[in-house]
C-alpha cells in the first residue's frame, strides 16, 4: 500500500534517516515509538507529503486515502461541531453530489457510446461512495462525536465555544469519519478521558478496517490496538511483530544478543591486534602480518547504539502524618455561573483517607474530579461541609497550572534546588537525571521546555520536598511513555500518602490501592486496586443489562 525505501531525511545537521525503510501495509496496526526528536512527525509528514526525502523513494497506491491526526489543530469557527466533522469529509460529499449529477444524466438521451462510458464512471463513483461510508455519513459523524464525549446536546454548538482540547476531540472526529485506507494517529489519546480512549480503542479494534500508523503515550491502549511496532531510532527503523510489552522484552533479547556479538568481536579483535603488533617486525611473520591485518580491513564493526541511561533516586523518607490523612465531612461545591445561575458539582461527599494510601479518583469529563482535589488542596472553598487535614499533613498539589508558575529564565538546575536548598550539585543533578535532564538538559531554561517537560520539572520539585499527601491532577499528561515510567516508579517508592486523577489505566493498575469514583454528584468508594475497581463496573454494567 505504502512504501518507504532507503529514505535519508536530515534536518539542519540532524541525520533522522539513513537508508530506513517501511512498509504500511492493508489492514496492518502499527505503533510507532523512539525517542522525542528521533524523526516520528518527520515520519508522519514524509507519507502525508508534506515533507520529501533528501534520498530515496516513497511509494503508495492509487486512490489510497491518508487521514492525517496531528497535535496541530487549524483554526475552527464558523461552524457547529458536527458540521466541523461533516466538512472533513468534504471529497465524500463532492463525490455524492457528482452521484446525484451522473445520476440526472442518464434520464436523459444520449448517444450509446456516452452512456457506457458515463454508467462506467457512475459504477466507479458509486463503489467508491459505498466504501467510503458516503451512505450513513451523518450518522457515522454523529457516532464518533458521541463516542469522544461530543453528544447530541453539543452536537450544534458552535466550534469556537469549545476549549483547545475539546476542538482536538472534532479535530479527530472528522479523520475517523472519513473512514480512510490509511490512518495516521500522533498522540490521539492526548485530550481523551478514560470513557473516549476505551470508546476509540473499541473503534480501531472492531470498526475500522484500514491500515493504522500511530503514536501513544498510553501503554494500555497500544497493547490493545496494534500487532506490531516500528522503532525510529539511531538514523534507522527496526520492525518488532508484536505489541508494545512484546516490543519491550525483544528489544531486550536483541540489545543482549548484540552486545554478545560485540564482546566476542572485541576479544577476537584484540587477539589479532596483539599478534600484529607483536610480530610486525618479525620478516619471519611478514606473510601472516599481511593477512591479518588485511582480514582486519574487511571486518564489518559492531556498533553499538548508545544506551538510554535510566538514573534512580533514593527519595528521602517524607515525615510521619498522623493515621487519618484527611477527613471528608458532607463536603459539597456548587460553582457560581457568569450569569448569576449555580451549577452543583457534588454534594454530600464524607469519608476518610488514611496513611500511605495510594487512591484514584475517577469520574467522567466534568464530574469534578479537578474541582474535589482543589478543595483538599485548599486552593478552593467548599460551599458546605469540611475537609480536615490530620497530624502533621504537609501537601504536595501538582495541576496543569502548576507548570505557568514556573520561572521561565531559571535553568532546570536552578528550579530543582530551589526546592531543595540544602542538597549540594550532585543530588540536584542526580534527581534531574532521574528525571531524564542529563548532561546539558539542566542547564536548558524553563521558558524553553516542552509541555512534558515542564511537568517533570514540577514533579521532581515535588518529590524532592519533605512532603506527605501528594495531590496529582493528571501528571501523566503531556508525558511520554518512558517518562511516565519515571514518575510511576517514583510514586511506587513513595512512602507517603497519594490521590490522584490519571486516565493512563497500566500507570493506576500499578499504583494505586484504594478507588474514589465521583458519578453524578455523589462519591463511590471501592475498597480494592484499580482492576477490582474496573471489575466491579463491569459487573455493574453486566447486571443492569439484565
Amino acid at each position: 500500500m505504502i512504501h518507504l525505501t532507503n529514505i535519508t531525511k536530515q534536518h539542519g545537521a540532524r541525520v533522522l534517516f539513513h537508508d530506513a525503510a517501511l512498509q504500511i501495509l492493508p489492514a496492518t496496526r502499527t505503533g510507532l515509538v523512539g525517542p522525542n526528536g528521533a524523526g516520528k512527525t518527520t515520519l508522519f509528514r514524509l507519507i502525508t507529503g508534506q515533507e520529501e526525502p533528501d534520498k530515496g523513494d516513497i511509494s503508495c497506491a492509487k486512490r489510497t486515502v491518508i487521514g492525517y491526526f496531528s497535535q496541530e489543530v487549524g483554526e475552527m469557527s464558523g461552524r457547529s461541531a458536527l458540521a466541523e466533522v461533516m466538512a472533513a469529509a468534504g471529497a465524500i460529499t463532492a463525490l455524492g453530489e457528482q452521484i446525484r449529477e451522473m445520476e440526472a444524466a442518464m434520464a436523459t438521451p444520449m448517444a450509446e457510446d456516452a452512456l457506457a462510458a458515463l454508467l462506467e464512471r457512475y459504477g466507479t463513483a458509486t463503489e467508491e461512495f459505498e466504501h467510503r461510508g458516503g451512505y450513513d455519513l451523518e450518522n457515522r459523524a454523529q457516532a464518533v462525536l458521541t463516542g469522544l464525549g461530543i453528544g447530541p446536546d453539543r452536537y450544534h454548538f458552535p466550534v469556537e465555544s469549545f476549549s483547545g482540547g475539546w476542538k482536538m476531540r472534532i479535530a479527530l472526529a472528522g479523520i475517523l469519519t472519513i473512514n480512510p485506507d490509511v490512518l495516521l494517529l500522533d498522540e490521539p489519546t492526548n485530550h481523551l478521558d478514560v470513557e473516549s480512549i476505551i470508546w476509540l480503542e473499541e473503534w480501531l479494534v472492531n470498526e475500522f478496517t484500514g491500515a493504522l500508523l500511530m503514536t501513544c503515550h498510553d501503554r494500555d491502549f497500544m497493547n490493545r490496538v496494534v500487532g506490531r511496532i516500528i522503532e525510529v531510532a539511531h538514523q534507522s527503523v527496526t520492525t518488532y511483530s508484536g505489541n508494545y510489552d512484546f516490543y519491550l522484552r525483544e528489544r531486550e533479547i536483541r540489545r543482549q544478543q548484540l552486545l554478545a556479538s560485540y564482546r566476542r568481536q572485541q576479544e577476537m579483535l584484540a587477539k589479532e591486534e596483539d599478534f600484529i603488533a607483536r610480530f610486525g617486525a618479525r620478516v619471519s611473520h611478514a606473510a601472516q602480518v599481511q593477512s591479518r591485518i588485511k582480514k582486519l580491513e574487511k571486518i564489518e564493526r559492531i556498533q553499538l547504539p548508545p544506551e538510554q541511561r535510566t538514573i534512580s533516586f533514593e527519595f528521602s523518607e517524607p515525615p510521619r502524618s498522623g493515621d487519618d490523612v484527611v477527613r471528608l465531612d458532607n463536603l459539597g461545591k456548587v460553582w457560581r455561573q457568569p450569569d448569576g445561575t449555580t451549577r452543583p458539582v457534588f454534594s454530600g461527599i464524607s469519608g476518610m483517607i488514611r496513611r500511605r494510601e495510594k487512591i484514584a479518583l475517577t469520574g467522567r469529563n466534568g464530574a469534578g474530579k479537578s474541582t474535589l482535589l482543589k478543595v483538599l488542596a485548599g486552593q478552593v472553598e467548599p460551599t458546605t461541609g469540611a475537609a480536615t487535614l490530620g497530624a502533621n499533613v504537609s501537601v504536595g498539589y501538582f495541576s496543569q497550572h502548576s507548570m505557568d508558575l514556573l520561572d521561565g529564565d531559571r535553568t532546570v538546575a536552578e528550579t530543582v534546588q530551589a526546592a531543595m536548598p540544602q542538597a549540594n550539585i550532585g543530588v540536584v543533578r542526580n534527581l534531574c537525571a532521574a528525571f531524564l535532564f542529563q548532561g546539558d538538559d539542566v542547564d536548558k531554561r524553563i521558558k524553553l521546555l516542552s509541555g512534558g517537560e515542564k511537568s517533570r520539572v514540577v514533579l521532581a520539585m515535588l518529590l524532592a520536598r519533605p512532603l506527605n499527601f501528594l495531590i496529582l491532577d493528571e501528571p501523566t499528561n503531556h508525558l511520554d511513555i518512558q517518562s511516565r515510567e519515571v514518575l510511576l516508579e517514583a510514586l511506587l517508592q513513595f512512602t507517603g500518602t497519594l490521590i490522584m486523577v490519571s486516565h493512563d489505566r497500566h500507570f493506576l493498575r500499578a499504583l494505586v490501592n484504594r478507588v474514589f469514583e465521583i458519578d453524578h454528584g455523589q462519591m463511590r468508594v471501592f475498597e480494592g486496586d484499580y482492576g477490582y475497581y474496573l471489575g466491579q463496573i463491569a459487573s455493574d454494567e453486566n447486571a443492569h443489562r439484565g
